[in-house]
């Protein structure tokens, strides 16, 4: 009997946190919002994007359980993601002004560099709402001066320009300080008459500073900037008319080339997506059999394994999801007996798995065919026989494939990423295109219960050679402390706070995340060529 919740409780928290979270700042902040005549950000992403299509968010959990000390950061103060705009898929990245304004939050300056990144990548045009006070003063030593920190965005928006892909602004409120570059560096600036202003000081900066007294509309409004310094383009009455505007900018912007990946008319599972949530055990130790997972999210439920009968501890295959087609890597997490007749466990990477991934993500490469990774992983094998079979020789191999791959790879974290498996199974720091947790995941160097009974031992052999005494008891509140701690740590909420990963999601949004997610990858064709460079074999 396990106390672990199951999936579908742990969905159910999910959606109650991320109704939670939708609320920025709080229902009075909102209300705040509407009053001065403004859209929220999430209003604002609403009224732009295509009616009835899908908004992929990222880092819907930025800053999650963190600055408590300060009030909190929702969302990393930030709204971010990709929608269709005029028919066309854009990221768009809107400041929420209910969470402190707006403010620059260290988080938040890490979420904008990765949606920057995601654009950079995939080639998708930007669209930013602009509405912040600029940097959170209290914390502007761990956002200002370093290489990823705020002036990272304005770099990037200079890249990103010399790229060619698209950067429209929207000044909807206020967009101070270091932040007012971030509009200009932009294609095109458009502003909010009354509720918009853009300045390098404010008005009461202005005062301290040179002793000139003036109120922010005449210092930095929509009228002065359209019509006398022509810092913005175009101002518009309010935020319905700016969006408008942006979506027949968007309308008239060129096709995108393709890099083109393969996509025939989607087929649904013939399994139910939704059966994955008694596939999957809650007692996060007990094996269960991927094959089903995945016959849950590719088209037909069809799968054209790569290699079945060796490495078993790892499914590779070919698909169709939503009619794109696909090369995935899988962690089998069931027992499997190998070719020799040896046992082997479910969610480890042995040296024939590892060379078999390493062969199939080369054929991918060479077809290509984009890569999907879903990673139930506890590492690679260990002992004695692991170690003279060559596992790291085998290891390195694999870890040299996806670290060079040039096809577009995504991850999906459906359980356990530990360890050098994280690597392996192209985890955050082998740049996926996009990197997202299932409830159930759990990312650590090694399982909580191994690092918990690890670490009370370095510090009951600390405590012994201080001459302190360890009582049994107070052993096991020692272990309790420690296990309850690690833990936490594990959690995907503590990830996707640090943007470890993109987000969590329900699996059965799986399909759906990996269709957009391709779609946009395919609009920035392959300009490398695949090299596997120096590699034992």
């Amino acid at each position: 009997m396990t106390n672990q919740p199951s999936l579908p409780e742990l969905i159910d928290l999910l959606n109650r946190k991320y109704e939670n979270v939708k609320l920025g700042g709080g229902q009075k902040k909102i209300d705040a919002q509407h009053k001065k005549g403004k859209l929220t950000a999430r209003e604002r992403i609403s009224f732009l994007i295509d009616p009835d299509t899908f908004f992929l968010e990222i880092g819907a959990f930025a800053g999650d359980g963190m600055y408590e000390e300060e009030g909190g950061c929702p969302s990393g103060g930030v709204i971010a993601g990709i929608g269709y705009i005029s028919g066309k898929q854009c990221m768009i990245v809107a400041n929420d002004a209910t969470v402190k304004a707006g403010a620059w939050f260290p988080v938040a300056a890490k979420k904008n560099l990765r949606a920057q990144e995601i654009a950079m990548e995939n080639r998708l045009p930007i669209i930013y709402l602009v509405d912040s006070a600029g940097v959170y003063l209290p914390m502007q030593a761990e956002v200002f001066a370093d290489k990823e920190h705020f002036g990272r965005i304005f770099r990037n928006n200079a890249q990103i320009s010399a790229m060619g892909i698209v950067q429209i602004s929207a000044i909807m409120g206020s967009c101070v300080a270091g932040g007012a570059y971030l509009p200009i560096m932009s294609d095109e600036a458009f502003i909010v008459e009354g509720t918009g202003s853009l300045f390098l000081a404010g008005p009461y900066l202005v005062k301290s500073s040179i002793g000139e007294d003036i109120d922010a509309e005449l210092l930095g409004g929509a009228a002065m900037h359209c019509e006398i310094s022509g810092v913005t383009d175009n101002k518009f009455p309010d935020d319905q008319s700016c969006l408008d505007a942006i979506k027949r900018h968007i309308d008239k912007i060129g096709k995108p080339l393709s890099a083109g990946f393969d996509r025939k008319a989607a087929i649904l599972p013939k399994r139910n997506p939704e059966e994955i949530y008694t596939l999957l055990p809650a007692d996060r130790l007990k094996p269960y059999d991927m094959l089903p997972v995945l016959e849950c999210i590719a088209d037909g439920s069809e799968l054209d394994e790569y290699k079945p009968d060796y490495g078993k501890t790892l499914l590779c295959a070919y698909a169709r999801i939503d009619g794109w087609a696909v090369g995935i890597v899988a962690n089998q997490r069931k027992m499997v007996r190998s070719g020799k007749g040896e046992m082997q466990m479910g969610g480890v990477i042995y040296s024939e798995s590892a060379d078999k991934a390493a062969r199939f993500i080369m054929n991918c490469n060479q077809k290509k065919i984009p890569l999907i990774f879903f990673q139930d992983v506890t590492g690679f094998m260990v002992g004695s026989r692991a170690e003279q079979g060559g596992i790291v020789k085998d290891g390195a191999k694999m870890v040299s494939a996806v670290a060079n791959s040039v096809v577009p790879k995504f991850t999906f974290i459906v359980g356990n990423s530990y360890g050098a498996g994280n690597y392996a199974m192209c985890g955050k720091a082998y740049d996926p295109r996009l990197l997202f947790a299932w409830p159930t995941a759990q990312m650590a160097v090694m399982s909580g219960a191994t690092a918990a009974k690890t670490l009370l031992q370095v510090q009951t052999a600390t405590l012994k050679a201080k001459g302190e005494i360890i009582t049994p008891e107070a052993e096991k509140a020692l272990l309790e402390e420690i296990t309850e701690r690690y833990n936490r740590e594990l959690s995907p909420y503590y990830a996707a706070a640090r943007l470890w990963v993109d987000g969590i999601i329900d699996p059965a949004e799986t399909r759906k995340i990996i269709s957009a997610g391709i779609a946009a990858a395919d609009q920035a064709p392959i300009e490398k060529k695949f090299n596997m460079g120096i590699m034992q074999v």
